[in-house]
């Protein structure tokens, strides 16, 4: 990451946990309407934790776009998920069933899973979203519950979210998981974050081993500075002002521009040689790996 003074490229501003995308200024771009779908998905079921704002949404959006129907596992933001789910039905036609509740609990992981199948049968495409970070600036401050949060909500829930749905995955089927630039060059104040992503690369691959006679893929993508609720229900308002702005291209993404990495690796006709593997939406972020 190159260095230098941040450069304030919105208002200063702060939001209780989770966010809301609704009262964000200004509001994160998660569609272009000028961008018309080829039925890259069509028919296809999707599951999207963290399906109702930030990147999630941006992906239900475009994969509706395409031709899905979506599920959308979200935790208590019910107007942006209602928003999402008036996009996703009015404007692009296709289905949109929301399942409130907390990913960090097995047992609602298990009951999302089972209400999913219930509806639609299937999934065709699994998406392990839901995130989330308390910031920290040593490891003498780092809560222990927040500690345990982060791992249950980035990590754990991966992993049970993919064993509940695994057994109505079929051949051609596809895993992706939001991976973060974090995992590979770390975050000093996010240092419990940092590690369930590098969990996550570590799962992505590991998964993509055991799953690939199955015929089904497994891939991530680890996005960089990226503009949606978790920045401002979890940064200081001053940093929430120039966030991005010390990356090459000196701003932050917007999650329009990083949902097409999901829809390529969610496309068979795309990306049906890629197994394993990780794409890097971040703005010229110099990483290994």
């Amino acid at each position: 990451m190159q260095k230098g003074k941040k450069r304030k490229l919105r208002p200063a501003q702060h939001q209780r946990k989770p966010g809301v995308e609704s009262t964000m200024k200004p509001e994160p771009v998660y569609d272009n309407p000028e961008v018309r779908g080829n039925g890259k998905l069509k028919d296809k079921v999707a599951f999207i934790t963290g399906g109702d704002s930030g990147i999630g949404r941006a992906i239900a959006v475009l994969f509706a776009k395409e031709g899905a129907d979506v599920v959308i596992v979200y935790l208590s933001e019910h107007g942006d998920a209602k928003d999402t789910k008036a996009i996703v039905e009015e404007t692009y036609g296709r289905q949109c069933y929301l399942i409130p509740g907390d990913v960090s609990k097995e047992s609602f992981c298990i009951s999302a899973a089972k209400r999913a199948i219930k509806k639609f049968g299937r999934v065709d495409v699994l998406v392990n979203n839901a995130g989330v970070h308390f910031e920290a600036d040593t490891l003498t401050e780092l809560k222990t519950d927040n500690l345990l949060t982060t791992f249950k909500t980035n990590i754990f829930s991966f992993f049970w979210l993919t064993k509940a749905l695994l057994p109505y995955m079929a051949d051609g089927s596809s895993i992706i998981n939001t991976a973060s630039v974090t995992a590979y060059r770390g975050s000093w104040h996010l240092l419990d974050y940092s590690a369930t992503k590098g969990a996550v690369i570590s799962f992505t691959r590991s998964l993509s081993a055991n799953l690939a006679d199955k015929g089904i893929r497994v891939n991530a993508v680890a996005p960089g500075p990226i503009w949606t609720p978790l920045i401002l229900s979890s940064f200081k308002p001053g940093d929430v002002a120039t966030f991005g702005s010390d990356t090459p291209l000196k701003r932050h993404g917007e999650p329009v521009e990083v949902a097409p990495c999901y829809l390529f690796l969610a496309c068979n006709e795309d990306s049906s040689y890629i197994t394993g593997q990780v794409l890097h939406p971040n703005g010229g972020d110099i990483i290994n790996g």
